[in-house]
């Protein structure tokens, strides 16, 4: 999504952002393209919600820094609502992404919803992201508490 500035100038494309942050493992770029209060729902679970750009950087860094092999494949839509095509592997297993996003009015990520599979990579996932997110109990603390 570009949108214009007063000035004529295009406005940075988190969305394209956020493709190359994640590929490149630069997580600073990837924190830029997010709101201050964005959030991410736990494809794990489906009820943790990650909130916050200081938890959601710790999550991103373990979940993106985890992937070897990450190519976006498509990105769909073109309002507030995107969905992002992905596949990436985690060690021995492939894994396919659809991460649906939700912007903001000044463009930056408002809300992740990401959905993997297959359910054995996902549970590689899982065992993977546990240390990483364990040595954070307050992010998992944050996470399992009710808006």
């Amino acid at each position: 999504m570009h949108t214009a500035t007063d000035d004529g100038a295009t406005a940075t494309d988190a969305v394209a952002t956020f493709c190359a942050a994640t590929k490149a493992a630069d997580f600073d770029a990837l924190m830029d393209t997010l709101a201050p209060d964005a959030t991410l729902t736990s494809p794990l679970s489906g009820r943790l919600v990650f909130r916050g750009k200081d938890d959601l950087r710790i999550l991103l860094t373990a979940a993106y820094g985890g992937l070897s092999h990450l190519r976006w494949t498509e990105q769909i839509g073109d309002g507030t609502r995107r969905v992002l095509l992905a596949e990436a592997a985690i060690g021995p297993f492939r894994l396919t992404e659809a991460l649906v996003l939700e912007l903001a009015d000044d463009g930056r990520i408002r809300k992740l919803n990401p959905h993997l599979r297959p359910w054995l990579t996902l549970t590689a996932l899982a065992v993977w992201l546990a240390p990483g997110l364990l040595r954070h109990p307050g992010v998992m603390r944050r996470a399992m508490r009710a808006p």
